[in-house]
């Protein structure tokens, strides 16, 4: 289980969020695993995917199980919190601050599936609801 901090950790550069979503779909991990995850995609090396975990560890991105020689690492919090800080800086750097606007330059840029444009009108229904 992550733990989550109560002070929220930075956010993520490219090359942490690569790692983190290794970390989410396949939970705690050796480095030589996450290595494995992500190199097909980059040319990373194992000592590359080693210093950004000690990194990601250092700013609390992830925890670190050193009870073994060989030490696990897990995302220390879960994606859907990260998801929407990301969202949350974008919106506010890019759109000042207008989820609207975010959400409506997104569906423009890339279309949505019809069971994510059924999700969407929930989330509008309920949030109309709401008010």
């Amino acid at each position: 289980m992550p733990v989550v901090p109560s002070t929220p950790p930075p956010l993520p550069t490219d090359g942490e969020l690569r790692l983190l979503r290794v970390l989410w779909a396949n939970g705690a991990s050796t480095v030589r695993e996450v290595h494995e995850a992500v190199a097909a995609s980059t040319t990373w090396g194992y000592t590359t995917v080693l210093k950004l975990l000690q990194i990601m560890h250092g700013k609390r991105l992830v925890i670190r199980d050193e009870r073994e020689r060989t030490h696990r690492y897990a995302a220390a919090i879960p994606p859907e919190r990260t998801q929407q800080a990301l969202v949350s800086d974008l919106a506010d750097r890019a759109f000042g601050g207008s989820a609207a606007q975010l959400a409506l330059r997104a569906l423009s840029t890339r279309p949505a599936s019809r069971e994510e444009l059924a999700q969407l009108r929930e989330l509008l229904e309920r949030l109309d609801d709401s008010r």
